[in-house]
């Protein structure tokens, strides 16, 4: 029995959704459509493609299979309407991008809203989450991390380098005094990660600073030791990108920077779809032109 080629943009939907009823609403039809087309192509395979459950559903080893190849058909298909028409004027559809916090909320969210002002069809899913994404498991289309994988069918191409350095508040340094050196510190709070909640060893700036010697507050999200840093909760060591231009925060022992990268992640079967490539090209663009804040 030949499956109906259309019952792969279904699938499709509903792998990058987890729910029906989330790929129905992309897909601008009904539940019970979605489920229909869905359970004829699982019968038309003579495979079950997903697991269902009440939170959701997920692929199953054979749904895994067939994403591959359906990504492989919609990056052809994609191509040749790229060929025969300006695709640009309909761009659409969902792309989900991972990041750390910091660069995510601090960086990358307001310059996206003005890409979607440019294509308000597409539909752009940040993810600011303090843990590592994976995109060969699909979990995100394109991903921005600290540690470049080293295995799976992904583009990996370094988007820049970043300085971090300590910064305090002119209130906390008023009243607890200025440090001069890296020893001085041992008589201020600092404001870290959470040890056990590291996603990235890259993020372990300076070991001994986790140490039973310094008191700490501790943060799991950049952007929360930020707010905690501007709030006079002690020193921490924030990003050159977002703290340097704040005038609430000094910058302390200067010659002590922390010099970190960040890599723009996609899978080899989707990075030439033209909403991809999109974001990919912006995303790159942005950073280029504030090259000199990182």
């Amino acid at each position: 029995m030949a499956f109906d080629w259309d019952d792969l943009r279904f699938f499709l939907a509903v792998a990058r959704a987890g729910t029906l009823t989330l790929a129905a609403s992309r897909l601008k039809t009904d539940h019970a459509t979605v489920s229909r087309r869905i359970t004829g192509l699982e019968t038309a395979l003579k495979a079950r493609l997903f697991e269902r459950r009440p939170q959701g559903t997920t692929l199953t080893e054979a749904g895994t299979r067939l994403l591959a190849s359906a990504e492989t058909i919609e990056t052809a298909a994609v191509s040749a309407q790229n060929t025969i028409g300006d695709a640009n004027l309909a761009l659409s559809g969902v792309v989900r991008i991972a990041a750390p916090d910091g660069f995510g909320t601090l960086f990358l969210s307001a310059r996206l809203a003005q890409l979607n002002a440019l294509y308000p069809d597409l539909t752009i899913q940040l993810v600011s989450i303090p843990r590592a994404v994976s995109v060969s498991k699909r979990e995100a289309d394109i991903a921005v991390v600290i540690n470049p994988p080293e295995e799976g069918r992904l583009r990996v191409k370094r988007l820049t380098n970043y300085v971090l350095h300590f910064y305090a508040s002119a209130a906390y340094l008023a009243q607890h005094g200025k440090p001069d050196s890296l020893e001085a510190l041992k008589s201020h709070r600092l404001i870290t990660y959470v040890p056990d909640l590291l996603f990235s060893a890259e993020l372990n700036f300076m070991p001994d600073l986790f140490s039973p010697a310094y008191r700490r507050f501790e943060c799991a999200s950049a952007l929360g030791q930020l707010e905690a840093v501007k709030a006079g909760a002690g020193i921490g060591i924030l990003h050159d990108y977002t703290a340097s231009a704040d005038a609430r925060l000094i910058k302390l022992l200067p010659e002590h920077s922390f010099s970190r990268a960040y890599w723009i992640v996609t899978h080899a079967d989707s990075q030439d779809l033209l909403r991809i490539r999109t974001i990919v090209d912006f995303i790159t663009e942005e950073v280029k032109a504030a090259r000199a804040r990182f």
